[in-house]
């Protein structure tokens, strides 16, 4: 009991003191409250003394925004009604251009109806005065015109003629140039397969293990070839065959002999292969000298008078080619065709061999020595002391008109050897045809008395009626005869038409 008694009164106290806690608790929340209302209504008070600022601030501002905008709104109608009067002004403007433009456009149809009625009437007054004069004159219109036209050629046939040999130079001029454009072309095109065909030489080997000798150990052989004959050794793939490359024929020759001679020896050393070029070169030089001994020989031409060395000169023609045709063989047959036609014609016999069968000396050495062959082969013939004729049968043969009878007669006998056929790449019979073809066309034309085509076909020569064709007529005619053989012919190069009109009156004194 005592216990219970006890636990109450701790439970009464508890509550007791639980009370007061509680009470003490709630004076300070209370407090806390009363605290916390008075400074709410502070803040609200406050808040609403700023709202009456804010409201009154907005308010202002409003008002000032409204002021503007009533502002922009009065210089915006201000502007537009100055635009709209603008627009109505230009609109005002625009329509007056409309009318005037249709006035104009009015106007203008009018004047053209009024032009057309006008060169209507126009060209019927012409085909009326056309028929009057036609009627007056007994002419028709494309009569008259023929010989209105014919009238002022007469008149101005100088003029006209000046005009056109003027437009023809021209022309001439500028075909020169194109010529010489498209043969540089040529040249650079086709030079390669040209060159490989008259600079190369090529020599047979046993087999190819032959070209390993003739290398040597480090190219020495070859180099020593080369160095001693001035040629160059092409070894390649092909089998069985070293190309010898050079220039000049005689050393391609020395190289070849040899090699001829060092493969046959078979001991190829830099020591044997100058040997074997010495030999080659001695061997060479009593070929070629035979050489020009037989062909003086063979033309019945004493080497009396004629200096060793020129002799050999001659003989290095053996080992030269032009257009296929072996040198020392044409000038031999040049000779002793110069030969038979001066013993017909009664020109200098001696003259016509000796220049026959040096006019082309310059040929042997114009690999060496810069410049043609023709002047070439004048001065080596003048350094060895032939006679002014002989020496001018060099240059005379490449002349259009030689000045001796003995120069027509070399240069004829030049022309006959490089014609015959197999001699060269063309053959007689197509010069023979081009010749016929060429004066066939120029006979066809009327006034034209003889033709004679001569330059084996490079150039044509005809022979007019001097009273049928008067000098304006004679340079149409030969232009239309130009013209023809453009049109009807094939022929390499160009064909040169010389038309000569001349009158020759001869009378006698007694």
């Amino acid at each position: 009991m005592p216990y219970v008694i006890g636990i109450l009164i701790g439970v009464i106290a508890g509550f007791v003191a639980a009370k007061i806690i509680a009470t003490s608790k709630g004076k300070k929340l209370q407090t806390l409250i009363d605290d916390a209302e008075q400074r709410a209504k502070k803040i609200v008070a406050e808040a609403e003394a700023k709202q009456q600022d804010v409201l009154i601030k907005a308010k202002d501002k409003a008002v000032k925004i409204l002021e503007e905008a009533r502002i922009e709104e009065k210089r915006a109608t201000e502007e537009l009604k100055t635009e709209r009067a603008a627009l109505t002004e230009r609109e005002n403007t625009f329509g007056g251009k409309l009318l005037e433009l249709e006035d104009s456009r009015k106007a203008v149809e009018t004047q053209k109806v009024s032009l057309v009625e006008e060169a209507a009437r126009i060209e019927e007054m012409k085909k009326e005065e056309t028929a009057r004069l036609e009627e007056v004159a007994g002419l028709k219109r494309e009569e008259a015109l023929d010989r209105l036209t014919r009238l002022v050629e007469e008149q101005h046939q100088d003029t006209l003629i000046s005009r056109v040999r003027k437009l023809e130079q021209e022309e001439s001029e500028d075909i020169d140039r194109k010529a010489k454009n498209i043969l540089a072309v040529a040249i650079q095109r086709l030079a390669s397969s040209q060159v490989v065909e008259t600079t190369t030489t090529h020599v047979e080997l046993p087999s190819d293990e032959m070209k390993g000798r003739i290398i040597g150990r480090e190219g020495r052989n070859i180099k020593a070839i080369e160095t001693l004959t001035g040629c160059e050794l092409i070894v390649d793939d092909t089998p069985g065959m070293i190309t010898i490359s050079g220039f000049s024929p005689i050393r391609r020759h020395v190289a070849k002999r040899a090699l001829d001679k060092l493969i046959v020896d078979g001991r190829i050393h830099p020591g044997r292969i100058e040997e074997a070029v010495e030999e080659a070169k001695k061997d060479l030089a009593i070929d070629i000298k035979k050489a020009g001994e037989d062909a003086l020989f063979q033309l019945g031409i004493s080497m009396a008078g004629i200096d060793p060395k020129l002799i050999q000169i001659l003989g290095r023609l053996k080992y030269r080619t032009s257009h296929g045709q072996n040198q020392l063989q044409h000038s031999m047959e040049v000779s002793n065709l110069a030969t038979l036609l001066a013993e017909q014609l009664g020109a200098d016999v001696t003259v016509c061999k000796k220049g026959g069968l040096f006019h082309d000396i310059g040929k042997a050495v114009d690999h060496d020595v810069q410049g043609g062959h023709p002047e070439l082969g004048y001065q080596i013939m003048k350094k060895f002391g032939f006679s002014e004729e002989i020496c001018y049968q060099s240059l005379g043969h490449h002349e259009d008109k030689p000045k001796t009878i003995e120069a027509v007669i070399v240069k004829a006998a030049d022309a006959i050897s490089g014609a015959r056929p197999g001699a060269r790449k063309d053959s007689l019979e197509l010069y023979i045809k081009r010749l016929e073809e060429l004066e066939a066309v120029a006979t066809s034309f009327e006034g034209v008395e003889k033709v004679y085509a001569i330059q084996a076909g490079r150039e044509i020569r005809v022979f007019v009626n001097p009273k049928a064709l008067d000098d304006f007529a004679a340079s149409k005619l030969a232009r239309d005869i130009a013209l023809k053989i453009e049109q009807e012919l094939k022929y390499p190069g160009e064909v040169r038409v010389t038309l000569i009109r001349e009158t020759r009156i001869i009378e006698y004194a007694r």
